[in-house]
């Protein structure tokens, strides 16, 4: 199996496992449900899969629980978001609790980051 099918084939499961935090997020992100932004869920970029992506703006919004915590899942997050940037796209890093907690706080800070791209 070549690397984008093995890409393709994690991204599927990974939509049908998505977290509570990534759930309440898609219910305000799908069907264009944020003034008008179009946003896909659980997207393969390049060698990566994006938490949400909106391509018309370059933006990618990820989703960080605890795992992100530890210094080596920090140190991959750092790479991968260099190689993201390099590639034209904007990494929103939003925390679980965030959206667990004040839902409305996160929405607010993904209108500020597609504000930027108008």
């Amino acid at each position: 199996m070549d690397s984008l099918a093995k890409t393709l084939g994690r991204a599927r499961t990974l939509r049908k496992s998505m977290t509570a935090a990534e759930r309440i997020l898609w219910k305000n992100l799908r069907r264009n449900g944020l003034e008008g932004w179009h946003f896909r869920r659980q997207a393969p970029v390049g060698p990566y899969i994006a938490d949400f992506l909106c391509t018309r703006a370059g933006l990618i919004v990820e989703l960080d629980g605890a795992p992100h915590e530890r210094e080596d899942q920090q140190l991959h997050d750092a790479v991968r978001d260099a190689w993201l940037t390099s590639q034209g796209y904007r990494v929103l890093r939003l925390p679980n609790e965030l959206v667990l907690g004040a839902g409305e706080l996160a929405l607010q800070r993904i209108r500020a980051e597609l504000s930027k791209r108008r």
